[in-house]
């Protein structure tokens, strides 16, 4: 499973109707997480590193739209505060 990561243009954000998803805040820290369903989301804010069960890692900060496959299991670090827009299908 793969974590998709992109700098997307104002016209996708715009498509995608990304300022009418909700926000999530977190502060620096560490934890174990599951998709039970396929989440986009796009960083306003931070800095995470999220390790796969692999030891694969994916890094992304402010300005980048995420996709994270629904059963994937893996370990967020958040680095610097984050702050998103989130969207689960």
């Amino acid at each position: 499973m793969k974590i998709q990561v992109e700098k997307p243009s104002e016209e996708k954000l715009k498509s995608l109707g990304v300022k009418d998803w909700p926000v999530w805040t977190k502060e620096k820290s560490r934890f174990d997480w599951e998709y039970g369903s396929q989440e986009t989301c796009f960083i306003l804010e931070g800095k995470v590193m999220v390790t796969l069960a692999s030891g694969e890692t994916a890094e992304f900060g402010k300005g980048d739209l995420v996709i994270f496959p629904k059963g994937l299991k893996c370990v967020w670090e958040v680095k610097e505060a984050v702050k998103k827009h989130y969207k689960f299908e």
